[in-house]
């Protein structure tokens, strides 16, 4: 398997870079893992000689702004993602619209939509994993998000992208607000592998918190050998798991081979 960042938060070299994450991954076909916000990803890919052409499915992991508006600058594809990615949902702070900027009429136009709230086998390995159920006692407990209807707003929608290799599983991520750890055990049950072995995007934890102290020791138990949390992952979260793991810090144009 190969994944190649496309868009993250942070640039590295020539490429440039966004608040968002896009991933290109090529295992058992070429797919294209969310979007960023803008055309950042279709630029840093023409960079790396990437035709996203190739890409019969993009992945959406939920439906955010700086994950899926670049939508509008791709069609006639698949657009594989959770029902709920659709919904108009604000921040609680400011109230500012955090939803995607096209409607699901829009997006209906422009792809063929695969809407699943269950998992979903793109590839006989590579999982869409639909809704998580968020089972522990430390993750998904709290939002800063309200819907259209000024109801909290948990991000159902959140999921992940499970990829077998060898009998072990890479979990890629977009922001995790269902829960990393949430993610990696359902991932597990769907697949039957029980050995992980990378875990890769946005881990949503910020503070060294007991969210976060419990995902490292998580990781721990689990043997997880690579580990890459990014884009939503703040600095405090991100100095714990380099205490704990040396973790190396994803930018744009890098490169990840198993």
């Amino acid at each position: 398997m190969k994944l190649t960042v496309l868009t993250e938060n942070t640039a590295s070299g020539k490429f440039k870079a966004e608040h968002g994450l896009s991933y290109y991954i090529e295992h058992d076909m070429p797919l294209l893992f969310d979007t960023g916000h803008s055309d950042v990803f279709l630029e840093n890919a023409k960079m790396l000689n990437i035709d996203l052409q190739k890409a019969e499915n993009v992945v959406l992991s939920h439906g955010h702004w700086d994950h899926g508006d670049g939508l509008k600058y791709l069609k006639n594809k698949n657009l594989i993602c959770h029902p709920y990615a659709f919904i108009k949902r604000y921040r609680k702070l400011d109230h500012q619209y955090i939803g995607l900027s096209l409607c699901y009429s829009d997006l209906n136009r422009k792809f063929k939509l695969i809407n699943t709230r269950k998992p979903y086998r793109i590839t006989e390995n590579m999982i869409f994993l639909g809704e998580i159920p968020r089972t522990n006692s430390y993750e998904s407990k709290f939002t800063p998000f309200v819907d259209e209807h000024d109801s909290d707003d948990f991000v159902p929608d959140d999921s992940a992208l499970a990829i077998i290799q060898n009998k072990e599983l890479i979990v890629i991520s977009g922001c995790a607000h269902s829960g990393i750890c949430n993610i990696i055990e359902y991932a597990k049950e769907i697949s039957g592998i029980k050995k992980v072995l990378a875990v890769i995007g946005g881990f949503h934890l910020q503070e060294i918190d007991e969210q976060t102290k419990e995902t490292i020791k998580y990781f721990k138990k689990e043997k997880i050998k690579y580990i890459y949390p990014s884009h939503c992952t703040g600095l405090p979260a991100l100095t714990a798991f380099y205490k704990s793991f040396k973790i190396k810090q994803l930018k744009t144009g890098m490169q990840i081979s198993f």
